[in-house]
């Protein structure tokens, strides 16, 4: 299943996948977790990979179905939420739903009722959701959209089959090290003896073998792209050989202090 649009929860991904190439997805899931964990895109991929006509992994993302819920036109998607002010989910609303879903779908062979805010409905409105999710039509399919699914009763959790995200972490290590291989580029690309020290000294900060690794790599990968769009070539190669030079070296536990002397040393030995 193609879930490539949702950051992190690699579990989750891996069971769905799994279930969507077995018995298939399931007709009700509780989609939990706190802002910013991706509960509406992973509703979204969902509700897209029920309703997907596409050949292979599903959702296909090029099918018309695909691109009618990517713009959120699918005439078989039905989104309930409260009435105006953040009120919740009412009992009324649940009872039209349950009406509406006996109806036949209008194009796919599903009709999916995606549900927001579905932990702050009363009991009432809950209880009015119980017959629907044990023995709706075949065809319906319900994705509750809650901050937390210990709001919602034993009895509605029970029927549903439980997804609970986390936020993915900001990453923060992956930002910085961009940002030090874009200076270390450039520097190498462009700057005098006294510039590219300033810059290769960054590279004497404790850091793990792997995370130092994980920058040469990147950065011979910059210089190597920046060597195929034609900036200075032969500095740039000269630089793309040190740092392969300096990833042996760091695979030995080399510091980031002699790999930032032997970088600017190796750039302008007769250079």
């Amino acid at each position: 299943m193609n879930l490539s649009a949702l950051e992190g929860n690699q579990r989750i991904k891996d069971q769905l996948s799994q279930q969507e190439r077995g018995r298939g997805l399931s007709h009700a899931y509780i989609i939990s977790g706190p802002a910013g964990s991706g509960r509406h895109v992973l509703a979204q991929r969902l509700a897209a990979a029920m309703l997907c006509t596409g050949a292979g992994e599903r959702p296909c993302g090029r099918c018309g179905p695909c691109l009618k819920v990517e713009k959120g036109l699918h005439p078989d998607i039905s989104l309930v939420c409260g009435s105006e002010g953040g009120k919740p989910i009412a009992v009324d609303q649940v009872r039209q739903l349950r009406a509406d879903a006996y109806i036949r779908p209008n194009e796919g062979e599903r009709k999916i009722y995606l549900l927001e805010g579905a932990d702050r409905m009363n009991p009432s409105a809950q209880n009015a959701m119980l017959k629907l999710l044990e023995e709706g039509p075949p065809y319906a399919a319900f994705l509750l959209i809650a901050d937390n699914a210990g709001g919602l009763l034993q009895t509605v959790r029970s029927r549903c089959e439980e997804l609970t995200l986390t936020a993915a972490a900001e990453p923060v290590q992956d930002v910085e090290r961009g940002a030090l291989v874009q200076r270390l580029a450039g520097a190498l690309e462009r700057a005098g003896e006294l510039e590219l020290l300033e810059a290769a000294m960054e590279l004497d900060v404790k850091r793990s073998r792997e995370e130092l690794s994980a920058l040469l790599a990147d950065l011979e990968t910059e210089l190597g792209t920046r060597a195929v769009r034609g900036g200075r070539r032969k500095r740039l190669f000269r630089a793309v050989d040190l740092v392969r030079q300096l990833r042996s070296a760091a695979g030995v536990n080399v510091g980031g202090g002699q790999l930032s002397g032997w970088l600017c040393a190796g750039m302008f030995e007769d250079l």
